[in-house]
C-alpha cells in the first residue's frame, strides 16, 4: 500500500498534494461552479485519481449537494497547518530601485539593511501581531537568511528590549550592522531558524547575496544557523533546506535563477514546512520568492481568493494561510480527537431504527434524533 501510494504521489506537482487558502476565508465566498465531483475539497478538479481521497485543511465531504453551498468544506485538522507568510520592511535596496532599477546591480546595496522608515513599518506590524494575539500562538519562526528579513523577523517576533546580565543571546544585538536599534531579547519568544529555501531570486543582484554565516551569527546570536540536513519520513523526500555553508555559494554574479527555478524552490520549502511538527509558523521572505512560491496554487478559487493568494507582497505585510496535506504526506494522528464507545456499549443510531421499520412510516430522508 505505501509503495503504491508513493508511486502515485511521486510523480505528482506539490501543489496537487498541498492546498492553500486563506486562513480568514475558510467560511468566505465560494468559487465559481465547475463540475461536481465525489469527494471533492474546495472543489480540487486537478486531484490525480490514484491520489485516494483529498485531504485538505480541516474532513471529506462537500457541501454543495446538501445545501447548494458550493466551496464549503470539512477537514481533518491535523492534516493542516497554519503559516503567516511576511515580506521584508523597506530596504535601502527598494528606494533605490524605485528610482533607478540599474540600482539593484550595484554592490553599494550588497545584503541591504532596513531603511528607518523599514523599521517603523516594523514596529507597526509588531503592535499588530501583538494586539491580534498572533505572537502568542507562533511555535516558530523561520526567516530568510539575509540582513533585511532577519531584522523584519526578529524586530516582529522577537521579544522585548535586550538587558545586560541576562543569561540568555538576544536575537540581534545592540546597533547591528549600524541600524541604531537596541538589541532585541529572546526570552519569551519562539524560535528562531534561518533557513537557505526562502530567500531571494539567487544571482546577479548584490542586494540578494548574504554575508557569511560567522558574521550573522556574531550580530543575530540566537537565531539557529545550524549546518543540517532535513529528511521526511518518505525517502522520495529529501533535500537540504538549512544552511550548508559559511560563504555563500548559491548566488553567483552571472547567473540569475528563472522565474521557474524560484517557483520550484518554493515548493521544495512548502514540502519541507509540511515535515516540521510545529502547527503555526511564521516565515519572513522576500517579495519574489513569495510570489513565485504561491503562483501554482489558488487555480480551484474564486478570483479573488486566487488573487489574495498570488498577488505581489508589500514591504512587510503578513498574509495569513492554511497548507493543507491532501496526499498523506504526513502520518501524523489527532491530538484531540476521541475514539468513542469508552466504555463500549449498545448504540443503535436511530437512523438505522427507521432503515429497519419501514413500514412504520420512516423513511432515510426523513430527520430523526
Amino acid at each position: 500500500m505505501r509503495a503504491s501510494l508513493v508511486k502515485a504521489i511521486g510523480s505528482q506537482r506539490l501543489d496537487q498534494w498541498f492546498n492553500i487558502r486563506p486562513l480568514h476565508m475558510e467560511r468566505s465566498q465560494p468559487p465559481p461552479p465547475i463540475p461536481w465531483r465525489p469527494f471533492a475539497i474546495f472543489q480540487c478538479s486537478q486531484i490525480p485519481t490514484p491520489n485516494l481521497v483529498s485531504l485538505s485543511i480541516r474532513a471529506l465531504l462537500t457541501a454543495r449537494d446538501m445545501d447548494g453551498s458550493a466551496g464549503l468544506g470539512l477537514y481533518p485538522s491535523h492534516r493542516t497547518k497554519t503559516i503567516h507568510l511576511v515580506r521584508h520592511a523597506q530596504g535601502f535596496h527598494n528606494v533605490a530601485g524605485e528610482k533607478d532599477v540599474n540600482e539593484y546591480l550595484s554592490f553599494d546595496y550588497f545584503d541591504a539593511q532596513l531603511t528607518s522608515l523599514g523599521w517603523k513599518q516594523v514596529d507597526n506590524l509588531r503592535k499588530h501581531v501583538q494586539s491580534c494575539g498572533l505572537s502568542k500562538r507562533i511555535e516558530l519562526v523561520i526567516t530568510s537568511p539575509l540582513f533585511r528579513t532577519m531584522e523584519t523577523a526578529v524586530g516582529t517576533f522577537g521579544g522585548e528590549g535586550y538587558s545586560d546580565g541576562i543569561n540568555v543571546p538576544p536575537l540581534m544585538i545592540e546597533n547591528a550592522g549600524d541600524c541604531n536599534r537596541p538589541a532585541i531579547s529572546s526570552l519569551n519568544c519562539p524560535p528562531f531558524l534561518a533557513v537557505e529555501l526562502c530567500r531571494e531570486h539567487l544571482g546577479v543582484h548584490p542586494c540578494d547575496k548574504r554575508r557569511s554565516i560567522n558574521e550573522y551569527r556574531s550580530l543575530f546570536p540566537a537565531i539557529d544557523f545550524s549546518l543540517a540536513s532535513c529528511i521526511s519520513p518518505y525517502c522520495w523526500i529529501m533535500f537540504l533546506s538549512l544552511i550548508e555553508h559559511d560563504e555563500d555559494i548559491l548566488w553567483k554574479p552571472d547567473i540569475r535563477e528563472t522565474n521557474a527555478e524560484v517557483a520550484e524552490r518554493g515548493m521544495k520549502f512548502l514540502k519541507w514546512l509540511w515535515t516540521r511538527k510545529e502547527k503555526e509558523i511564521a516565515v519572513v521572505s522576500h517579495s519574489g520568492f513569495l510570489f513565485h512560491a504561491l503562483s501554482a496554487f489558488g487555480k480551484d478559487c474564486h478570483p479573488s481568493i486566487k488573487d489574495e493568494i498570488c498577488k505581489h507582497f508589500a514591504n512587510c505585510e503578513l498574509r495569513s494561510f492554511v497548507l493543507v496535506d491532501r496526499s498523506m504526506i504526513g502520518s501524523e494522528s489527532s491530538a484531540t480527537n476521541f475514539p468513542g464507545g469508552v466504555p463500549k456499549g449498545v448504540d443503535l443510531p436511530s437512523d438505522a431504527a427507521a432503515d429497519k421499520l419501514p413500514e412504520k412510516g420512516f423513511s432515510i430522508d426523513q430527520d430523526v434524533v
